[in-house]
């Protein structure tokens, strides 16, 4: 597999009961679409052979024969894909009928898995005619000429013979449904993909229920889960069937079908293994709940090897508007990137849909209004001080620390926010945080310290006209020094404004604003900081706030500067993302390092599925742009490391944090060797 990526769809092809012809006919042909397409893995629903409403007839000798050499013809007529597929059949064995998974890749019949739990309740009379699966049936079976000796039983893994991280446990239908579920047991001894064919039928409020099945199990057992369900076709004497299929990863439903219109069509998603295998490395009970588990009574899982080729990704083939109806599009890809049928996106601490961007900006900063409380609340302080620069990052902490100081009944009178004009300063910043404050109802003192900072060059012999390091990094530690000691004079605490991304990339002065008593953005990466302000300049324009709003959008039109260096004229001359790249990119980096990581490789295959797209504007990134980037990350998330490691306290509110006290513990002096030379290598490709 690509990276860890399995292609892998689910598909209710068209169907009659109990014909067998049409059937696998059917079947073959929905198997040649899903290969045309790059598919690896193909589940069908349970008994689709045959059709799972057949009732009594599954007693009669010929439905029973025919299903069987139907498996045969489905296994002869795709032996030239490259498609691992599991079709549903009734097969007879050792003087039992067994609902069964036929596991079929290029031409030959590679296992067959029977169905553990039989429901027998209800609507369901399935142990009329089967019989569960049982720990002292032989281990192998006679299918045919063809296929003399076949794995038989409910304790087999078929695992890609150049790639464990694709291990595929199976159930089907009611296995799922039941307290104590096979693929349960599968996870804990290495299964990382669960197939499900079943035959789930519709009543009010089933789907809701079979959703948060699918994704509760998934993610329990930090596993891809593959739950493909029969169709409108099958009888509806005394059920419905809706073919609502679904694919989740590790507690997300990547892929889901429409109930009762999607019969016949191919659902299919890229799944990155990789984060299964990561998050079980992470989750450290998950490898303790596997070592104390009890011993499954049909012992020890089997191992079926099949080689998957890799997935075609950049195929020019013509792909069928049928597949993949509910996977996002995309305009156009570099072939030699690779081709994902999903769409990476682009800012991964961001929800895509405006409801739940919405509701995530809601979440977050109740959180971070809530950590700040806690604080207030246990050192009973009465005031907060705030270096308001006109900015993204301290117009955020300003306005999570007013809603900090509603919750705690404090009145906002209580903040002071200082705004410390210097060489870098312009009238749009300073005039945003002069509103700014006027309209959050803070204190706003104004302190110039071009005075202090000039008397600071001439102690230190720094020459004013030299603008380095030295130049830009006394300003910030003369703004420090300030609200440090106002704290101390009001009683109160220095909030700090410094968001991830910042700290990630080390793009703070240390012991300047990299310093303070608690950091209610320590854990928003730029990309989000700007989605909460624009969720707060929504909320008061809806409340009728028009100068706010109006103040808030201008703030964030303004080009992210740290203002250090002389404007141009009144244009602010010293940009950030001109200097240490988009945000946008060493957002993205950040979180697949950090969360899942990858290695450099991998997050640049990523990157460019989800930024060298392009649009009818003509928006992206090159892939000489990107890699470039990816170094610059690299470089600066190893040599800033000090930093981060006695940066101040601050919630964890998301999924990624780089507090030493929380996900990130790393050796300041850590060597970057292992990644550079992965880089150097990737450079050659240029």
């Amino acid at each position: 597999m690509t990276y860890d990526i399995l292609r892998a769809g689910c598909a209710s092809p068209d169907l009659k009961v109990a014909d067998c012809g049409f059937n696998s006919d059917e079947i073959i042909r929905t198997i040649i679409e899903a290969d045309e397409n790059d598919i690896r893995l193909m589940i069908f629903p349970e008994l689709s052979v045959t059709g799972y409403t057949c009732s009594d007839l599954f007693l009669q000798r010929s439905l029973i024969e025919d299903a069987r050499k139907s498996i045969e013809k489905i296994a002869k007529s795709t032996k030239d894909t490259k498609v691992l597929s599991a079709v549903g059949f009734p097969m007879e064995a050792f003087g039992s009928l067994y609902n069964c998974a036929a596991y079929i890749f290029k031409g030959s019949i590679v296992a067959i898995i029977p169905k553990s739990f039989i429901p027998n309740y209800s609507e369901f009379y399935e142990m009329r005619w089967f019989s569960p699966a049982s720990p002292k049936l032989p281990q192998t079976l006679y299918f045919s000429d063809e296929n003399p000796e076949v794995p038989f039983g409910v304790d087999i893994l078929i695992q890609d013979e150049n790639n464990p991280a694709v291990t595929i446990a199976t159930e089907i239908c009611e296995d799922l449904w039941v307290p104590f579920s096979p693929s349960t047991n599968a996870a804990m001894c290495g299964a990382t993909v669960t197939a499900n064919l079943s035959a789930s039928n519709e009543v009010v409020g089933k789907a809701e229920y079979r959703r948060m099945l699918v994704a509760s199990h998934s993610a329990k057992t930090v596993s891809a889960y593959i739950y493909a369900n029969a169709g409108h076709d099958e009888s509806s004497t005394d059920m419905i069937f809706s073919g609502h299929s679904l694919i989740a990863l590790n507690g997300s439903i990547k892929a889901e079908s429409r109930l009762f219109e999607d019969s016949g069509k191919i659902m299919f998603c890229d799944l990155d293994l990789g984060r299964v295998v990561q998050d079980r490395l992470r989750t450290t009970t998950f490898k303790a709940c596997a070592e104390n588990w009890i011993p499954d009574p049909y012992g020890s899982y089997r191992t079926v090897t099949v080689k998957l080729d890799d997935n075609c990704f950049g195929s020019e083939r013509e792909r069928s508007p049928q597949i993949g109806f509910n996977a996002g599009s995309r305009k156009s890809v570099s072939s030699d990137a690779g081709w994902l049928r999903d769409l990476i996106h682009p800012h991964p601490f961001v929800p895509s849909g405006k409801r739940e961007r919405e509701e995530r900006c809601r979440a977050v900063v109740e959180m971070q209004a809530e950590g700040l409380a806690k604080r207030l609340r246990h050192i009973n302080a009465r005031s907060a001080v705030i270096g308001l620069s006109g900015g993204l990052d301290s117009t955020l902490a300003l306005l999570v620390t007013a809603y900090a100081f509603d919750k705690c009944g404090i009145d906002r009178k209580s903040i002071t926010a200082i705004t410390m004009p210097c060489f870098g300063t312009t009238d749009r910043t300073y005039g945003n945080a002069c509103s700014l404050a006027d309209q959050i109802g803070a204190e706003l003192r104004e302190v110039d310290i071009k005075e202090a900072v000039n008397i600071h060059f001439r102690d230190i012999g720094q020459d004013p006209s030299v603008h380095d390091v030295t130049y830009e990094n006394s300003q910030a530690r003369e703004r420090t020094q300030i609200l440090m000691d106002y704290a101390n004079k009001v009683n109160g605490i220095v909030i700090g404004t410094g968001d991830l991304s910042e700290l990630a990339l080390g793009w703070c002065t240390y012991n300047g604003d990299h310093m303070s008593m608690y950091g209610v953005n320590s854990s928003i990466p730029k990309t989000l900081v700007r989605y909460l302000v624009q969720w707060f300049a929504d909320d008061a324009g809806a409340r009728g706030n028009s100068r706010l709003s109006e103040v808030l959008n201008d703030i964030l039109s303004t080009p992210v500067s740290p203002e250090l260096i002389p404007p141009e004229g009144k244009n602010i001359s010293q940009k950030t993302e001109e200097l240490v790249g988009p945000y946008e990119l060493h957002d993205f980096f950040l979180y697949y390092v950090i969360r899942w990581g990858f290695s450099p490789k991998k997050i640049f295959f990523l990157a460019r599925q989800a930024f060298e797209c392009r649009d009818e504007k003509g928006c992206g990134y090159t892939a000489e742009t990107i890699y470039g980037w990816l170094r610059t990350f690299y470089r600066r998330f190893f040599a800033q490391q000090f930093k981060r490691s006695c940066m101040p306290d601050g919630a964890k509110v998301g999924t990624v944090s780089l507090s030493p006290r929380g996900d990130w513990r790393m050796p300041s002096d850590a060597s970057c060797a292992v990644w550079m030379k992965e880089l150097d290598e990737m450079e050659k490709g240029f």
